[in-house]
Formats: C-alpha cells, sequence, structure tokens
C-alpha cells in the first residue's frame, strides 16, 4: 500500500516520516467545477434517480415497522408456529412417508411460513416506499439500472483514490463508528437495568422467559432505532450538499447550457434586433394619430394623444431616443403634428412611461402646460387663416 500511494502520489504522503497526509486527495474529484447547479441540472439528476436522501431514515422506520408488526401480531405468531410443532411432532409416527405427502408438507411448511411473514413483509415494504417518498417525492427512474460503459475506468490510482480518501466512504467509516458505539451504549444500559430479571429466567417457565428476553431485545431495537432516526438528521444534511458537490458545474457547461435553454447568442441578439424593428414600425403608425410631439430637441421625442370620450388623461403612443426620435419628428412634420420643445419633460416621459401607459399625477401640470401651448398654436394658426 505504502509504495502505490508513493508511485501514484509522491508528494502527498510518506508513511516512514510521521505519516503526513495532504488532504487535498479529498478535495473534489473535478477542480474545475465551481458553479452551482442551475435547476435544469437538477432536474436531470433527479429524473436519472440521483435525488437527496439517507439512508438512516428508512432503514430507521423498517425496523420500527417490523418490531410493531411483531408486537401486534406476537401471540398470534407463536400460537401458529405452537400448532405447526405440535403437528409435525404429533403426526410422524403413524404417518406412511411418500413423495407425494413430503411435496403436500413442504407446500403446507411454505403457506404456513408466508401467512407468518406476510404481516412482517407488507408492513417493512410499506415503510421503505413511505420514508423514501417522504425524502424524494415519487419518482421512477431505470436510468440507475443502465450500465454506462464510459465511465469504467481501470485507473488505479483512481480507484484507489475513492476508496480511500473520499468524503462519502470517511463519512460512511465515521457514521459507521457512531452507530456501533451508540447501539452498544443503549445495549449496555437497557441490559444492565434488566439484568436482574434476566437472571431470573432459568427459575420461572420457558413462556415468561422468553417473554421477559424478547422485551429487552425489543428495547435494544426501538432505542436503537431512535438513535438512527435522529442521526440521520445530519447524515440528511451532509448527503444534500454531497449531491450539490456532485452537479457542481464548470464555466464552460454554465455557457452551454445557457446556449441550450436560452439558444444561440446570435440569435437572441438578431431575434432582439428584429423585435426592436417591429416595435419601431407600430410606434412610427402611430405618430400621425398624435396631438403633439414633446422633444428635447434632438435626443429625446415622446409623442402624445388625448381623448377627451375614451381617456382619462393623455397616453405615449411612441417615444424614441436620438436616431428613433428623429424618425419620429420627420413622421410628425410630414403629418403636420405639432412639435413642442421641453427638455426635462421629454426626458421624463421618455424615461418613466412605456408606449401605452397614460401620464402620471404629478406630470399633469407640466403636461397640462403642454397642451395650452398647443391650443395656442391652434389659435394663432385660425386666425392666420
Amino acid at each position: 500500500m505504502n509504495e502505490f500511494l508513493k508511485k501514484y502520489y509522491p508528494d502527498c504522503i510518506d508513511l516512514n516520516e510521521d505519516f503526513r497526509l495532504d488532504l487535498q486527495l479529498f478535495a473534489a474529484e473535478d477542480e474545475g467545477r465551481t458553479e452551482e447547479p442551475t435547476e435544469k441540472k437538477i432536474r436531470e439528476a433527479r429524473e436519472k434517480g440521483q435525488v437527496v436522501k439517507t439512508q438512516e431514515l428508512p432503514q430507521a422506520v423498517v425496523v420500527i415497522a417490523g418490531c410493531l408488526v411483531l408486537l401486534v401480531f406476537s401471540s398470534w405468531m407463536y400460537d401458529s408456529m405452537a400448532a405447526i410443532v405440535k403437528y409435525y411432532l404429533t403426526s410422524f409416527a403413524g404417518q406412511t412417508i411418500t413423495t407425494r405427502w413430503l411435496e403436500l408438507e413442504m407446500l403446507k411448511i411454505i403457506f404456513e411460513s408466508a401467512k407468518l411473514l406476510f404481516p412482517i413483509f407488507l408492513a417493512t415494504n410499506m415503510g421503505a416506499i413511505l420514508a423514501e417518498i417522504s425524502q424524494v417525492g415519487f419518482q421512477i427512474s431505470t436510468h440507475p439500472l443502465q450500465l454506462d460503459w464510459s465511465k469504467m475506468k481501470l485507473d488505479p490510482a483512481s480507484i484507489m483514490k475513492k476508496i480511500f480518501f473520499s468524503r462519502q466512504i470517511a463519512a460512511n467509516l465515521i457514521k459507521s463508528i457512531v452507530k456501533i458505539t451508540l447501539i452498544a451504549i443503549v445495549s449496555y444500559l437497557i441490559i444492565k437495568n434488566d439484568f436482574d430479571e434476566i437472571l431470573k429466567t432459568p427459575d420461572i417457565s420457558i413462556t415468561l422467559a422468553m417473554s421477559n428476553i424478547l422485551w429487552t431485545g425489543f428495547k435494544i431495537i426501538i432505542w436503537s432505532t431512535v438513535l438512527l432516526l435522529i442521526l440521520a438528521i445530519p447524515d440528511y444534511f451532509f448527503q444534500k450538499s454531497e449531491f450539490i458537490e456532485s452537479l457542481k458545474m464548470s464555466k464552460q457547461e454554465m455557457k452551454e447550457e445557457m446556449k441550450e435553454t436560452m439558444g444561440d447568442p446570435h440569435v437572441r441578439a438578431r431575434m432582439r434586433e428584429m423585435q426592436r424593428e417591429i416595435l419601431m414600425k407600430n410606434m412610427i403608425r402611430e405618430v400621425p394619430k398624435a396631438d403633439v410631439v414633446v422633444t428635447n430637441p434632438t435626443h429625446y421625442a415622446v409623442a402624445l394623444q388625448y381623448d377627451r370620450d375614451t381617456m382619462d388623461a393623455p397616453a405615449v403612443i411612441a417615444k424614441g431616443v436620438d436616431t428613433m426620435a428623429l424618425k419620429i419628428r420627420e413622421v410628425a412634420k410630414e403629418h403636420n403634428v405639432e412639435l413642442i420643445e421641453n427638455r426635462p419633460l421629454a426626458r421624463e416621459l421618455y424615461n418613466r412611461l412605456d408606449v401605452g401607459d397614460i401620464i402620471p399625477d404629478d406630470l399633469f401640470r407640466a403636461v397640462s402646460f403642454v397642451y395650452a401651448e398647443l391650443y395656442k398654436r391652434e389659435k394663432r394658426y385660425k386666425k392666420a387663416i
């Protein structure tokens, strides 16, 4: 082992010099994966059967379910087994043993055994299913059953690293030691408490002695299971952190997924450009309907329209900056729509309102001055005619 590690990890470990161990061996296998997994990545992992769960919870639930069934049906099971034993101890003397008789008796034994074990089988399986569903929900996936030959790498260094220098392996080892220690302590305390009753078993009936021993064993199992349930809480959070760590992505993977999800950046840019062109055409068609165009005068242009019968206040029907503003002014001049210069109002309208928005209350006064100016110009124009 020492020679192997020296060969593949010469700078990490030296068993001859105080057993120095490089903690980088426990680092993530893919160092370039630094980005948190996306929802798409997590969803795909779930579809493949990769989910966050702890094995302690189903183990504890299975044990509790089995013990509860034994506790509830113990009397019936005892009577059934006693009847089976009595039958075979009393019926063999006058029985002619044949192949057919043996076959029938074997079927009887199988049937009686299945009848006795069915409640335990049903309870434990239901408990395991419910424990799994409570952690990960209902998810059916056949992907874990498929062999992925691309991941079958016969690299001794990588295999040994995964076996001896994996955080998951280290955590499982520590967890197993903790479980064994706790179960041993619980067993010792319960046996110590019931020790006087255990010593009396030679002096009491077999039924009572078995009952006392079984009750002691039942208490050991139940308390051990409770400890498993408590241990399942930190284990779940550890499994979650390991799950997220295993799904972390590199920056390149993030870019590739973004392309798959959102499309190619060039295509998106072209689509945005097309949307702007469509929006510009729609706005330009609305400019001739405007009452007035508020300008900056060169950088901003906002076209307003007001209909007393259908609108509560003037509304923005077109707006633009720079090139778009120039186009709005040109169309307005072509259709004899008045241009009124008001620099602060033009900026405010452009920055705060979208096309189709009604003028807010705090801008009523400023807009009213624009319409007042518009009415004055109309009067002067009529007088001149």
